[in-house]
């Protein structure tokens, strides 16, 4: 341990690891830990010291006062797509992992990243602001852990690069010197030969690695029909620059070109490159006032476009530019399929998504899809040299790097080979490799997984985890979120429209379906649930399942879930004993898909929260579908409808008392049958075959109708669809060929469910 004396010499020690930086185009980490004040003035030393301007610099930080360029924490995500020499980061107030990764991913290669905590001894038991949003009720504050604190903490005491100075007492615990794996620069990018590349020299020139021209010349390939690209790389690589500089390439010779991303700062960095090219091409339009919306001469553009009406902008254009794949749901991506000329580019490992979870839930899709598929990997930074220390310590400290086992380790697991065990927060800090596997099989269950998800799993209190293990190896997990349990007051406060963080479907129920006695029982809702992709399919999702319906029968009233709802979703849930019970009405911004809700009660209480609220599901769904939810899709539809009543091998798990009565009058099976047996027509009284309609998709098992019927039933009868749209989609000749076969549709209906009345009425027509 170095003294430093009353007044540490950061200054010196700045400007040490500064010229190392330099030396070597990596970047460099200084913790000043201690007094937050005393860290304030000696990160203005470390400023000095590394004699980086000014203008160069930024404190992210809640205070005010500096002359420096100054980003709340809270707004840390302005700095992707920008570099900075210097970024100090204040740790003391509104700190997040999340404005950690978004930080140090702004530092530029021969630049520090200065970090100033309280105490590292004390910071783990002291609780902030982000603490204050893992306490979701009914638990307080008190309950939140600092075991992802603690973890960071070893972390800056151990990894190389990292000097780490006490300020309390006045000592560098470490000076950071690192010189080892120091690499020599990335190879020079590469220029094809005139009749060797179709995109112009410039944007070769414009290229900064070998890496990056390689997947520049893979992008020609979007000048083909038919063709698809893939793109990966870590952060930092260059994989949007070298989308930005094939948009502009394409463009530059008429092409219109859509670009889409999770959000329009994330397609930034594509904009900025395409607007450059062009513009030293000659061939940038105007200055429009959108940069988002680029002209070209000859006809060509470049455009950004939501990702939930990409699919359809992509079809009408010449190419389609995705960024940030990963960080998009599967349902998307192969809506992208219908561009005639799609490249996907994904980070591997970053906080904007999981590159692996890409390849795992969709390149087989894409491969099966009638596309020639160019792949292209950029590994050689572009801003730091390779080997650069903090880049290693963000991937170690926030996992970002964390993945499954290999496939070769779990490939024989099997639902009676596995174990089934919990997996607590002190057991996963025991065992980097099984947190690594745990964390990384979670990061593939959803498409954007970021740093702030390690923090909830170590540290939150209402989250439980458990898995199946094959051989010690996790081949699949399951994150439980427990919910309900709320008081009186919280209760009433979720009715009057305030939001509970942590108790999504008691929130809904009180809030948006009116049920103050909602948040009482109390539930454990499937956050996410991932199996090895090595050994989908084979069991080991519905395993796991059961293994929590039998653990939390005891001690929880219901398990539920929320996600956006797909048809073999609805089913893989509904074949686990789970029923639907709430479709939103709104779209989610980012997946596009409308979400549902599912339960499956494990106590009386459960049974009636469960049973009420399927009840006033079924007694609402029917004018739904034909007003917020008409552009629900029909198989989402049909198979949430059928999933109302759970099947169950225990009369205790059954389903409602009944999944819908259709109740028609005698007048309005006379309807029916006369439209079905006989001369009638359907607009007589749709009600009537509306609710007939619901009462087989309900309980689609005692009336034998094919999948496109039902399709008519949900599209013509529920969402009120015209009849020409109608045939159109269901691919019927004509709209009288559609009327006709809804007709025949009703007629099993009206033999399973008619009265007696209303089978002398069909007994007129045969």
């Amino acid at each position: 341990m170095t003294e430093l004396g009353d007044d540490p010499d950061v200054e010196a020690l700045a400007a040490a690891r500064r010229e190392e930086a330099l030396a070597t185009n990596q970047r460099r980490l200084i913790v000043l830990a201690g007094d937050r004040d005393a860290g304030i003035d000696a990160a203005f030393d470390a400023v000095r010291g590394a004699d980086v301007p000014d203008d160069e610099v930024t404190f992210v930080t809640a205070r005010e006062g500096f002359r420096f360029h100054r980003v709340e924490p809270k707004r840390a995500s302005s700095l992707l797509g920008t570099t900075r020499t210097l970024v100090v980061l204040d740790a003391h107030e509104d700190f997040s992992a999340n404005a950690l990764g978004r930080v140090a991913g702004a530092v530029d290669g021969g630049g520090l990243l200065v970090l100033l905590t309280p105490s590292l001894d004390d910071w783990p038991a002291r609780h902030d602001s982000f603490d204050e949003r893992l306490a979701v009720p009914p638990f307080t504050v008190g309950d939140v852990t600092g075991r992802f604190r603690g973890r960071l903490v070893s972390t800056l005491r151990d990894h190389p690069g990292v000097a780490l100075v006490d300020l309390d007492s006045g000592t560098a615990e470490r000076d950071g010197a690192y010189r080892q794996g120091i690499s020599f620069d990335a190879a020079p990018p590469r220029v094809p030969r005139e009749g060797d590349r179709r995109f112009p020299r410039r944007a070769y020139e414009d290229c900064l690695t070998a890496d990056q021209s390689e997947a520049l010349a893979a992008l020609e390939a979007l000048t083909e029909p038919g063709t698809a690209v893939v793109v990966e790389a870590d952060r930092g690589r260059g994989k949007s620059s070298a989308a930005g500089l094939a948009a502009g390439s394409l463009a530059a010779e008429g092409a219109d070109v859509v670009v889409t991303a999770p959000g329009k700062r994330n397609a930034a960095e594509v904009f900025a490159r395409a607007e450059r090219l062009l513009s030293e091409l000659g061939a940038l339009r105007g200055g429009g006032a959108d940069d988002f919306d680029i002209a070209a001469d000859r006809g060509g553009r470049v455009r950004y476009v939501p990702p939930t009406e990409a699919g359809a902008a992509g079809a009408d254009a010449d190419a389609l530019v995705v960024d940030e794949a990963a960080a998009l749901p599967v349902r998307l991506l192969e809506s992208f399929l219908a561009a005639p000329a799609v490249a996907f580019c994904t980070t591997v490992r970053g906080y904007e998504g999981a590159g692996r979870g890409f390849a795992v839930r969709f390149r087989d899709r894409l491969d099966d899809a009638d596309r020639e598929v160019t792949d292209a990997r950029l590994d050689d930074p572009i801003r730091y040299a390779a080997g650069d220390p903090v880049e290693s310590w963000t991937f170690r400290a926030l996992l970002l790097d964390a993945r499954p086992p290999v496939d070769q380790l779990v490939a024989d697991a099997t639902p009676e080979s596995a174990s089934y065990r919990a997996l607590s927060p002190d057991d996963l800090l025991a065992d980097e490799h099984l947190l690594r596997e745990a964390f990384g099989l979670l990061v593939l269950a959803h498409y954007r997984t970021e740093p702030d998800d390690l923090a909830r799993l170590l540290d939150a209190p209402n989250l439980t985890l458990r898995a199946l293990t094959h051989e010690g190896r996790v081949v699949s997990v399951a994150l439980l979120a427990r919910e309900g349990g709320l008081d009186a007051d919280t209760r009433r406060h979720m009715y009057d429209g305030d939001r509970v963080r942590g108790n999504m479907l008691p929130d809904v129920f009180t809030s948006q379906l009116r049920d103050e006695g909602a948040g009482i029982p109390v539930g454990y809702r499937v956050m996410r649930i991932a199996t090895h992709h090595a050994v989908r399919s084979s069991g080991l999702g519905s395993r796991l399942l059961s293994e929590l319906r039998d653990e939390f029968a005891d001690e929880a009233d219901y398990l539920g879930v929320g996600f956006g709802a797909t048809p073999d979703l609805l089913s893989f849930w509904r074949d686990n004993g789970y029923g639907t019970v709430h479709l939103s009405t709104t779209r989610n911004d980012t997946s596009g898909e409308y979400s549902a809700l599912m339960m499956r009660p494990l106590s009386p209480a459960g049974r009636d929260l469960r049973d009420r609220h399927a009840r006033w599901f079924l007694g609402r769904v029917g004018d739904v579908l034909g007003d917020a939810l008409s552009d629900l899709d029909a198989d989402v539809a049909r198979t949430a409808l059928a999933a109302v009543e759970a099947g169950s091998d225990s009369d205790a798990d059954a389903g409602p008392e009944s999944a819908f009565s259709p109740d028609l009058s005698e007048y309005e099976w006379r309807v029916v049958v006369g439209a079905s047996y006989g001369p009638g027509l359907y607009t007589t009284a749709p009600g009537a075959f509306r609710r007939l309609g619901l009462a087989h998709l309900t309980n689609p098992e005692r009336a034998s109708l094919t999948p496109r019927e039902e399709r008519l039933l949900v599209r013509k009868v529920l969402q009120t669809r015209p009849w020409d749209a109608v045939a159109d989609e269901l691919d019927f000749h004509s709209t009288a060929g559609a009327m006709r076969a809804l007709g025949d549709a009703y007629e099993p209906l009206v033999d399973e469910y008619g009265t007696d009345a209303a089978h002398a009425e069909r007994e007129r027509f045969r």
